[in-house]
């Protein structure tokens, strides 16, 4: 070919071969523009390639260095790009931390601002004063051991009167000259205390016909369906006349019934001879009858030296068993909230939380419109919506990054061994309510049966009380229940976790460990900082390991800097295993294994058929870009 062609037609047909090369070239350089360009020339010109190829040579080395040059100028951008996102990832990372850091510390401020260690000692002096209190006398009988109707209105006409009204003050000062009472001195009695009872319809039961003749009343247990509120005895004066509740009224759960706000209620006077004759009149008259299930007394004190006010409800239940059953509340809170310079920080404190949770509710807000339907497929976006927590730098610290790697990794076999322990837990639980319910307290209802169990299981139990409600039952329960969910159930439980944690730390020990360039930036940053100081000397490294590690870092271009660290950990790895397990010296070199260093081997398997996969495709890929480059 080229044969018969002037010397005038050579010099046109390389000229248009060389033009033709370069624009292939401006192709591979810009893109589009370049191979639009290329192939209008190739459709508007009718000659053909040269004839000698050897006239190409220097301009194909050129374009192969175009090509080297792009490429390299491609990974150049690439790590700059790779570079520029690792840092903004790290600023935005550090941003978040701090203020993260600025809510924690404004979260901690305003929730134990807000309690004081008064709280519990204004607890603790009112719940002696009028629970302890004995009534005096022979009978030395408490609120707490009431059991009957007389010592009831025995401790209303002693002890609750004597801590209601100080009938003296310091020095000379009586409870005359005195604007209110003064409970200890310190606390001023907020109004006057209110009493109310609760009472139950005759006739809510029924009782067999044989019986009929002995018994022709029936009261059954306080409902409010079977709530009494017709009035009774001398139905002209409050104490007598049923009050309804309130809608905004609040129901209160006592030991043997659910309560409503409602009922049959007075105040006492606000001197304490008139309070006493009260009682008596309403004891005389018979106020507390067979009916009633339910005697409130509420009143509330303020002690303004603490800037507290003190809640007290005691309760009297008369079930429809018989006796009397007591119980009480005590709750102290800071109603009065700004008052010193104290409280206005924390008021200022309350105000940035609020700004921080809106903050926090418009952040997610965004996310979910952005993502939409796909914010809700991940677990975290959920528990971050529902609760904002603040756990998001938890991989910072190794030991709660391996907790929480573990729990996630066990949580499957955790719910299925749940399922399985719960299924015994209440099988056991209902046993105990059958068997010991009518006679052990802690049996008593199947909630207390549930939570005596697992004071079972943490070895706080009382053997004795359960043997002696059933020799035989008693004994046969308490030893299959220690053994098959103290024994084996949990047992099991902490080989779910265990087994699960040998893993975690298998992985960690290889280097398969989440890592955070936010936690890597800080620990460089403190190295630096602690070597600036010289609280760390620096070794220097001879100059034949620095060119050989330059040379190493030349041999590894084109792989990043996670890879070559996986590689070194791979390579230390394996002269660890090399060193414990093969012996060159001795033939069939035969070495025992544990289980732990099987699952280690058969992970270092896992990772080196990973390893091998990798560099399969990537010689896979340049040997592609070779031939396609020759081509």
């Amino acid at each position: 070919m080229g044969i018969g062609l002037s010397h005038r037609e050579r010099t046109q047909a390389r000229g248009l071969a060389l033009g033709w090369v370069w624009l292939e070239a401006e192709e591979l350089l810009r893109g589009g523009e370049g191979r639009v360009r290329a192939r209008q020339f190739k459709r508007h010109q009718k000659h053909p390639p040269p004839s000698r190829p050897h006239e190409l040579k220097p301009v194909m080395a050129k374009v192969r260095s175009l090509r080297s040059k792009k490429r390299h100028m491609k990974d150049i951008v690439a790590l700059k790009t790779e570079k520029i996102s690792k840092k903004a990832e790290i600023k935005t990372n550090l941003q978040e931390l701090i203020i993260y850091f600025i809510f924690l510390t404004d979260l901690c401020i305003l929730t134990f601002g807000m309690v004081s260690t008064n709280i519990y000692y204004l607890n603790k002096i009112m719940s002696t004063l009028f629970l302890e209190t004995s009534v005096p006398g022979e009978d030395r009988t408490n609120f707490k051991s009431i059991s009957t109707t007389e010592e009831f209105w025995k401790f209303m006409e002693g002890p609750l009167l004597d801590g209601l009204f100080f009938d003296y003050g310091y020095n000379t000062e009586t409870l005359d000259q005195m604007k209110s009472s003064r409970i200890y001195h310190e606390n001023i009695l907020l109004g006057v205390p209110q009493i109310r009872q609760l009472k139950v319809r005759n006739n809510t039961c029924i009782v067999y016909s044989k019986f009929k003749s002995l018994m022709d009343e029936c009261f059954d247990r306080y409902t409010i369906g079977n709530e009494d509120q017709s009035d009774f005895g001398r139905g002209e004066v409050p104490e007598w006349t049923y009050s309804r509740a309130t809608s905004k009224s609040f129901q209160h759960r006592g030991l043997v019934g659910v309560y409503n706000d409602g009922g049959y209620r007075f105040t006492l006077p606000l001197s304490k001879t008139d309070a006493k004759s009260k009682f008596s009149f309403l004891q005389a008259n018979n106020w507390i009858t067979r009916g009633t299930r339910a005697v409130f007394i509420d009143f509330s004190v303020y002690n303004a030296n603490v800037n507290l006010f003190c809640i007290i409800r005691l309760v009297a239940e008369f079930p429809a068993t018989g006796g009397v059953l007591t119980s009480w509340t005590f709750n102290s809170v800071k109603l009065l909230r700004y008052v010193s310079y104290f409280d206005y920080f924390i008021a200022s404190c309350e105000i940035i939380f609020c700004i921080f949770i809106i903050t926090f509710i418009i952040q997610e807000i965004k996310k979910i419109k952005e993502h939409k339907y796909a914010y809700f497929k991940s677990i975290w976006n959920l528990l971050e919506l529902l609760l904002l927590v603040i756990f998001k730098f938890i991989s910072f610290n190794e030991t709660m990054s391996q907790l929480s790697t573990t729990l996630s990794r066990c949580i499957k076999d955790i719910i299925a061994f749940a399922i399985m322990f719960f299924i015994i837990f209440f099988a056991y639980a209902q046993l105990g309510y059958l068997v010991f319910g009518s006679q052990v307290d802690d049996f008593s209802t199947f909630q207390n049966s549930v939570f005596t169990q697992f004071r079972i299981v943490l070895g706080d139990f009382n053997f004795a009380n359960i043997e002696k409600a059933n020799w035989v039952l008693g004994p046969a329960y308490f030893i299959t229940f220690i053994f098959f969910v103290f024994f084996v159930l949990l047992n099991m439980f902490l080989a779910i976790i265990n087994d699960a944690y040998s893993e975690v730390k298998a992985d960690y020990s290889i280097g398969r460990m989440p890592r955070s360039a936010l936690a890597d930036q800080i620990k460089a940053g403190y190295t630096k900082t602690v070597e600036k100081l010289k609280l760390k000397k620096t070794p220097k490294k001879p100059k034949s390991e620095v060119k050989k590690k330059a040379e190493a870092v030349q041999t590894r271009r084109g792989f990043d800097q996670d890879e070559i660290e996986s590689a070194k950990e791979m390579k230390k790895w394996k002269e660890r295993l090399e060193q414990k397990y093969y012996y060159s010296d001795i033939a069939d070199a035969y070495q025992t294994v544990t289980q732990q260093e099987f699952r280690e081997l058969f992970l270092f398997s896992l990772e080196l058929e990973k390893e091998l996969h990798y560099v399969s495709t990537k010689l896979n890929r340049v040997m592609k870009r070779i031939t396609a480059t020759q081509t």
